[in-house]
């Protein structure tokens, strides 16, 4: 499994060579460092730790300043581990979006836009009240939430108004269209969770995986 962490910068479109128009997002996925490979001997499992966008030393508290002296890295803004980094890396290396191929299929997770506090209309797609026929009042509610006689109570998970948005997500199934390497930038077909500026990770897609090198006889 490999991936790398990354910032949305935007979405656009570009076309294939058929001259079809493709939507794509665009997002800035690296270099990436290599902070710290964990494994199974002195951590109890294998991972890649993996840094993205420098940042000052007095900005980080001292037990992540620690981490970075004890790792001999430079500080970074963000960290991410992978579990079963299928790349052989060690501390110090650079990884990029060469790691990538046009036609790959990926994972992107990231949070989404915050929409603040919204109505059931908003947030669960509700049909609402009639808007006449002696209607008053009742055009944007959600109706009755609770029961009578049994259970007498509002059920958990009752689906009702309140926080929309900035919340994790994962779009599994995007495709790359293009790969970027001098930019260290990736297009990727489709929706990005996120705003521009936001940071995200690009991973191989678990559900479509990247076939393997046929091995030579």
């Amino acid at each position: 499994m490999i991936g790398l962490l990354g910032k949305k910068l935007g979405q656009t479109r570009v076309y294939d060579l058929k001259g079809n128009l493709i939507p794509v997002t665009v997002v800035l996925a690296g270099p990436n460092r290599v902070v710290q490979c964990k494994t199974i001997e002195t951590d109890g499992y294998k991972a890649v730790q993996l840094g993205f966008d420098d940042q000052k030393e007095h900005r980080l508290s001292k037990p992540l300043l620690g981490h970075f002296k004890k790792q001999s890295s430079t500080p970074v803004k963000r960290l991410r581990e992978f579990r079963d980094f299928s790349l052989d890396v060690k501390p110090g290396d650079v990884v990029g979006v060469n790691i990538f191929a046009q036609g790959d299929f990926v994972d992107a997770i990231g949070v989404t836009k915050g929409r603040g506090f919204e109505g059931v209309m908003k947030r669960h797609h509700f049909r609402g009240g009639d808007m006449t026929h002696g209607a008053k009042g009742f055009h944007r509610r959600a109706g009755a939430i609770g029961q009578r006689l049994f259970p007498g109570t509002v059920m958990r998970g009752m689906k009702m108004p309140g926080h929309m948005g900035q919340v994790r997500r994962t779009v599994q199934n995007l495709e790359i269209v293009q790969v970027r390497e001098a930019d260290n930038i990736l297009l990727i077909k489709g929706a990005v969770p996120g705003a521009k500026g936001d940071y995200v990770v690009i991973r191989e897609a678990k559900k479509n995986p990247k076939k393997a090198p046929a091995q030579k006889k």
